[in-house]
C-alpha cells in the first residue's frame, strides 16, 4: 500500500458544482460539492438510486459530468484519462476479474502502466500478500469464492499504487467472516478512502465521515453517529438506524 503524504490537510478529492445526467434521466448528480483530505476514510450513505455509482464513475473518469468537475490532488479529472491515483474496487468483484489466473487478473494494472517486469511482479506478490490471497495465485478467478473475490480484486487495484481507493458495496454478499475480515482489512488501510455501502455498521466502524446523497443530492455531510443517528432524517430517506445507533 502507498504511504501517506507528510503534508496534513491535503486535498486528495475534490468535488465542484458537479451535475450529471444521463439521456432518459435527468439530475442525477444535482450541484455536488464537497471536498475529501487525504487519509480520510469517508462513507456514502444512501437510498438505490441515490446516484452513488455514478458519483464513483465521474471521480474515476468513466463518465463525464453534464457541468462541474472532479479534481485529485489539484489536477482536473477528464474521462477516458487514466488516473493511478484513484482505483475503483466493484460492487460485484466478477465484474473486474477477468483473467485465466488470479496472478494475471492483479498483474493486468502494472503492466498496462509500462513498469519493469520485476516492478510488475513485485507489485503483485505485495498485492496478494497484503489482502491475504497469495495462496490463490494460480487459481482462475470464477472459481473462488464471493469473499475470495473481492479480496483479489482489492488486489488487482493495490498493484497500481493507488492514494485514494473507492469502494462500491464491498461488503454485499459475503459471509459473515469474510464481512468480518473485510472490515479489519479497511481499519487498516492507508489509503484515502470512500465507501459506497447500505451496511451501516461496516460505515460505523471503519469511516469517520459520512455523506448522504438522495436523488443526487448532497442531504448532510458529518460524522456517522451524528447522520446515522438521526432517527427522522435517515427515515425521511428511506434508510434505517444501524443497531449500534438505536
Amino acid at each position: 500500500m502507498t504511504q501517506a503524504l507528510d503534508t496534513q490537510k491535503t486535498i486528495a478529492i475534490a468535488v465542484s458544482n458537479l451535475n450529471f445526467s444521463y439521456p432518459d434521466q435527468a439530475n442525477v448528480l444535482d450541484n455536488l460539492n464537497f471536498t475529501i483530505q487525504q487519509g480520510e476514510r469517508v462513507g456514502l450513505i444512501g437510498p438505490n438510486g441515490a446516484g452513488k455509482t455514478t458519483l464513483f464513475f465521474c471521480l474515476c473518469g468513466v463518465l463525464s459530468p453534464t457541468s462541474g468537475g472532479v479534481q485529485l490532488w489539484g489536477k482536473p479529472v477528464e474521462v477516458g484519462q487514466f488516473r493511478p491515483e484513484i482505483g475503483l474496487v466493484f460492487q460485484n468483484p466478477s465484474d473486474q476479474l477477468f483473467s485465466a489466473s488470479v496472478w494475471d487478473d492483479v498483474a493486468f494494472g502494472p503492466e498496462n502502466m509500462g513498469l519493469s517486469p520485476d516492478e510488475v511482479k513485485s507489485r503483485t506478490q505485495k498485492a496478494l500478500h497484503l489482502t491475504g490471497v497469495t495462496e490463490l495465485a494460480d487459481r482462475p478467478p470464477h472459481h473462488l469464492s464471493g469473499g475470495q473475490k473481492r479480496m483479489v480484486a482489492i488486489a488487482s487495484v493495490l498493484a497500481m499504487h493507488p492514494q485514494a481507493i473507492v469502494y462500491d458495496e464491498p461488503s454485499a454478499n459475503l459471509d459473515l467472516r469474510s464481512r468480518r475480515r473485510l472490515i479489519h482489512f479497511l481499519q487498516a488501510s492507508p489509503e484515502t478512502l470512500l465507501i459506497s455501502s447500505h451496511d451501516l455498521d461496516l460505515i460505523l466502524e471503519v469511516t469517520s465521515r459520512t455523506l448522504l446523497l438522495d436523488s443526487g443530492n448532497l442531504i448532510a455531510d458529518g460524522s456517522p453517529a451524528e447522520i446515522m443517528g438521526n432517527r427522522q432524517m435517515m427515515l425521511d430517506h428511506g434508510l434505517e438506524v444501524p443497531y449500534p445507533l438505536e
